[in-house]
């Protein structure tokens, strides 16, 4: 095994382990890992990324739903229009230039990095904010399931607050449901891409056995950790990954 296949199936776990933790998060690195630790063509490694962060979801949003954390009417109005706009963005991205979707990726990073950082007091709040029209649920859902099919990253931190916000849901259930939209987009994105993609599959097994093997010690984590501190500190991590991303992808233009 060579060193870089050693590192990308350790940042594998990684992935597993932000997910289990923190309802997403994980998924973020992954392209980055795909293409710049296993060196996976961009276009590849987002469809490896969608199968890695669908897999890995369903797996870890197995214990949320038994806790009832999972609001099943509201994931799937989300996650149905999240599925549709998903799949739109995986059959666009055939005809993008992978440099382009690449950029794409860091902003989405930027972006994440701020929703993880950012105080949401709406999130933070005991009292669920009152429902919202389906309409705007279903736009919602249809955005971000666009960027997600397009650059291969679930933004479950994007739909947390999402959840929250528009759906009203409470905290700890948009943790959870999150999930299940992640999951619904996740494989929906990768429905687009495999009309015009190959992806390496052993390498994409493996990751994802490794990263819901994370998943599971994630969970299990959950009630040790300060999750708002570490939803902080990884932001940070994930801004100056995406701003530094960024730059190279607007330097070699």
């Amino acid at each position: 095994m060579t060193a870089a296949l050693a590192a990308t199936l350790a940042a594998a776990i990684a992935i597993g382990l932000l997910l289990g933790l923190l309802g997403g998060g994980g998924s973020i690195l992954t392209v980055p890992v795909l293409v710049y630790l296993a060196g996976i063509e961009p276009k590849a490694a987002i469809a490896m990324s969608l199968f890695i962060v669908g897999a890995t979801s369903l797996i870890a949003m197995g214990s949320h739903a038994h806790a009832g954390r999972v609001q099943w009417r509201t994931g799937v109005i989300f996650g149905s229009a999240g599925m549709a706009g998903a799949y739109a963005g995986g059959r666009i991205a055939e005809y993008l230039p992978g440099a382009l979707l690449l950029t794409g990726f860091a902003l989405m990073m930027v972006l994440t990095a701020v929703a993880m950082i950012r105080r949401c007091k709406k999130c933070e709040s005991e009292t669920a904010p009152r429902r919202r029209p389906v309409l705007k649920i279903l736009a919602e859902g249809a955005t971000v399931g666009l960027f997600t099919g397009l650059v291969g990253a679930g933004g479950g931190f994007l739909v947390v607050p999402a959840l929250v916000i528009l759906g009203g849901l409470s905290m700890q259930a948009a943790v959870g449901t999150s999930l299940l939209v992640i999951v619904a987009k996740s494989f929906a994105g990768l429905a687009g891409y495999l009309h015009s993609t190959t992806i390496d599959w052993p390498l994409t097994l493996s990751m994802t056995a490794l990263a819901i093997v994370g998943s599971l010690i994630g969970g299990t984590l959950v009630g040790r950790m300060d999750p708002a501190a570490l939803r902080r500190a990884f932001g940070w991590f994930v801004a100056v990954m995406g701003v530094a991303l960024l730059a190279g992808q607007l330097a070699s233009a």
